[in-house]
């Protein structure tokens, strides 16, 4: 077996050492409102920081505004406007590959 495997199987087991960790936590624990509000935001912090890293990152140097921002941007406006998920994604999709095609 070569490191690669080694790597998927080591994955493998921390995910389910996490998981029966998760499941191990006592439930008042989990009543708590402090780890309430942190379950609750957690994600959507994530999520936003990984959406501004795919945005406006640029491999592993430095920060790039390039059409990917304009998308993000009209997306936002979309979501502000209450559009469907959808239609937030074409958008996005819209506004990037024209800002693309007249650069």
């Amino acid at each position: 077996m070569n490191a690669t495997w080694w790597a998927i199987l080591g994955t493998a087991a921390g995910c389910y050492g996490l998981k029966l960790l998760g499941l191990s936590v006592p439930t008042g624990l989990l009543d708590r409102p402090v780890v309430r509000r942190f379950a609750t935001l957690a994600p959507i912090a994530l999520l936003a920081a990984l959406t501004a890293l795919q945005t406006f990152g640029q491999g592993t140097h430095g920060l790039v505004v390039d059409a990917r921002a304009a998308g993000l941007a009209a997306a936002g406006v979309a979501v502000w406007r209450r559009a469907p998920f959808l239609v937030v994604v074409v958008v996005a999709v819209a506004v990037t590959a024209l800002v693309r095609a007249l650069a």
